[in-house]
């Protein structure tokens, strides 16, 4: 069985980690891409690998936190390939630190790309979903939206929000008659470049620590993005939390 072939996929933060891995999963599966993140250069280097082994993709840099830039996506899937089937709303920071550290700039970060940029994914895509009868939305929450952490009291927030808002989108779409399919991630201590960016000082050294330890490659929750997408028409599994066997998360 294979319901990936040919399906449209829009990937946000779709430049490195799990973006990256579920764009190359994908494309191995047949689907028709359209990737987006800030970072033009990854994403074209992705698009050609992906196109220089039979694959389709196209691209656009993005700004998830600019709804205008979220329906440029919509627009192109719809220019390149006639439809979207599908988005993977993946773009995420993690510049976790203590409240106590005030840092203040990296929590309003966090809130617009992690919270209004899946709501503008959300905005883009739902009329055109809404419409056709059919579709597919996964976000990338965290374990971190399962429980709270301290040091990561903020990305906690922001990842709950994720979980609330994709849970309530499932429900009203099935009230709707819609067909919108949701999947919500809840990745552990998965190799991607969040801990990079992370600025406080004792905070950056624990999460090095714990991701250098237990990480488990981001090709791992590529192939859960494939599964869920996989799913026939009338099956919805909304739920998927995924970490390294050994980590007790």
């Amino acid at each position: 069985m294979n319901n990936i072939q040919n399906k449209v996929v829009i990937i946000t933060g779709a430049s490195s980690g799990i973006g990256e891995a579920a764009a190359y999963k994908l494309a191995e599966q047949g689907a028709k891409l359209v990737l987006a993140a800030r970072r033009e250069d990854k994403l074209k280097s992705i698009a050609n690998n992906i196109k220089a082994k039979g694959g389709e993709a196209v691209f656009r840099s993005t700004d998830v936190t600019k709804p205008e830039d979220n329906t440029a996506l919509v627009e192109l899937a719809k220019s390149a390939f006639g439809r979207v089937d599908a988005i993977f709303l993946n773009a995420g920071l993690m510049p976790s630190s203590p409240l106590s550290a005030l840092e203040t700039n990296n929590w309003n970060a966090m809130i617009d790309v992690n919270i209004k940029g899946v709501l503008n994914g959300i905005a883009a895509v739902l009329p055109t979903f809404e419409a056709q009868k059919s579709g597919h939305i996964l976000a990338t929450s965290s374990v971190a939206g399962l429980k709270v952490y301290p040091g990561g009291t903020v990305y906690c927030g922001t990842k709950w929000a994720v979980k609330a808002i994709m849970e309530g989108l499932r429900i009203e779409s099935a009230q709707a008659g819609t067909n919108i399919r949701t999947a919500t991630i809840y990745p552990a201590a998965v190799q991607s470049e969040l801990v990079d960016h992370i600025t406080d000082n004792s905070t950056s050294a624990g999460y090095r620590q714990l991701y250098d330890t237990y990480e488990i490659p981001a090709e791992r929750v590529a192939n859960v993005v494939a599964f869920a997408l996989n799913q026939p028409e009338d099956t919805n599994i909304s739920e998927f939390t995924i970490g390294p066997t050994a980590q007790p998360w």
